[in-house]
Parts: structure tokens; C-alpha cells; sequence
């Protein structure tokens, strides 16, 4: 059997994600390969989702008040 492939970091897949689309932007690429590179960027993004999702339940595990429990709070964008 192959061996399984490792994923990428959350900044590899964006990086990879960014180059995608700079690609199919370009408008040169055959349509085959837009259709591979569209199926290489939906990966991609469910990694990178996934990635995200499992940051943000360890920040849940960590933010916890004085005691114990974990304590939610809405993000608040800096600057709005």
C-alpha cells in the first residue's frame, strides 16, 4: 500500500490556495487542468477549515474563567 500523505500546514495550503487562483486567473490554463487545480483548491480549503476548526476548540479549552469553566465570547474585530 502507498503511504499516506502528510497534510499541509494552514499556511502552506493558503499559500498553495493563493497560487491557484493567481493560475486560473490568468485565463491560460486548459480547461482539464482548471478543473484539476479547482479540485486541488476544495481540498485545500476543507484543510485549511479544518485546521481552524481545531484552533478554535483548543483556544475554547483554554479560555476558561477563574473558575474553571470555559467562558465564550463573541470575537470582536479590531478596528470596526
Amino acid at each position: 500500500m502507498g503511504q499516506k500523505q502528510e497534510k499541509p500546514t494552514l499556511e502552506t495550503a493558503m499559500q498553495r490556495i493563493t497560487e491557484i487562483v493567481s493560475e486560473m486567473e490568468e485565463g491560460s490554463l486548459p480547461l482539464e487542468t482548471l478543473i484539476v487545480r479547482y479540485e486541488e483548491g476544495v481540498g485545500l480549503v476543507k484543510i485549511c477549515q479544518e485546521k481552524l476548526n481545531a484552533a478554535e476548540k483548543k483556544i475554547q479549552i483554554i479560555s476558561r474563567d477563574a473558575r474553571g469553566a470555559v467562558e465564550l465570547n463573541d470575537f470582536e474585530e479590531q478596528g470596526t
